[in-house]
């Protein structure tokens, strides 16, 4: 009897218990089927402070300059909810950055937008953009990669960005087949991306589908440590297809830790405000925010 009684406890215990958070997407990952001391990067699990980013599933934009607090305002009534913002490096196409203050990040935050930080640092040595040339990595792309992954933590929090927030790592593409220039850029970006797990942030990594992602991926196939946690690929096919990637594999960056940047270079108003974007799919993690809106 002893024995059945605590059969019938166990299952009214299991009856009574929450229902999970999220639904899984059919066909992909559930929750909780990552392996012990794996991150979906394939890498090695962030600290526990960063164990439980805020995410967010929807679409996004992304714009050169921060926009006034009146166009994001009025911007409430588009498709998007999030926001990718160029906080920081040296790379940034519009380093200036007028609008963009603690009290901003606040205030936007406040109106409901989830942000996505984007930090535009050293550049592969074989950089297809002409403009980003000047900004080439040097000739110790891992002390680079360390001292740039700081500055990036430096100026998250100056701008009111907590710890386990995602900082995004933009590496624009790069010439393929040059295996001395893959091998610089890997060795600054997982330099990076160890400095900014080290301080309490989740590194992410934004680049071309085919050369940036294409050779993140190979390296998480090869088992690869101090990878970056969520992958944010560009693919400019004119629609979403965040869980099809052709150079990801199925369950690589699963659940919640992709972005797909799906259309550039184009101008939409809502509310009466012109912007020029890119669009992005995404089901990733998003910055917090400590400051209350002023």
């Amino acid at each position: 009897m002893v024995a059945a009684l605590l059969a019938a406890l166990a299952g009214a215990a299991l009856l009574s218990g929450p229902a999970p958070a999220v639904a899984a997407r059919p066909g992909a990952t559930p929750p909780g089927v990552t392996p012990a001391g794996a991150d979906p990067s394939g890498g090695t699990r962030t600290p526990a402070r960063e164990a439980a980013p805020a995410h967010f599933t929807g679409r996004a934009f992304d714009t050169c300059d921060a926009p006034s607090l009146e166009v994001m305002r009025a911007w409430r009534s588009s498709p998007y909810g999030a926001v990718g913002i160029y906080f920081g490096g040296r790379g940034r196409g519009c380093p200036v950055q007028r609008e963009l203050t603690p009290a901003w990040v606040a205030s936007v935050n406040a109106m409901g937008w989830r942000l996505l930080p984007l930090f535009v640092g050293s550049q592969a040595p074989c950089v297809v953009s002409p403009a980003k040339r000047p900004f080439a990595i040097g000739a110790s792309p891992w002390s680079q990669g360390t001292r740039e992954g700081a500055e990036a933590v430096r100026e998250a929090r100056a701008l009111g960005l907590d710890a386990s927030s995602p900082l995004y790592l933009d590496i624009e593409a790069y010439r393929q087949g040059d295996a001395s220039c893959v091998a610089t850029t890997l060795s600054f970006v997982r330099a990076w991306n160890r400095e900014v797990r080290r301080l309490g942030y989740l590194p992410g990594f934004y680049s071309s589908a085919d050369t940036g992602v294409r050779d993140i991926e190979e390296q998480r196939r090869a088992g690869t440590k101090d990878l970056p946690a969520v992958m944010w690929f560009a693919r400019w096919r004119g629609r979403p297809s965040l869980y099809s990637e052709e150079v990801l594999d199925p369950q690589a960056w699963m659940p919640h830790a992709r972005i797909h940047q799906y259309t550039g270079n184009v101008t939409e108003s809502h509310g009466g405000r012109r912007l020029y974007i890119d669009r992005n799919a995404m089901d990733a993690p998003v910055a917090r925010v400590t400051a209350p809106a002023p």
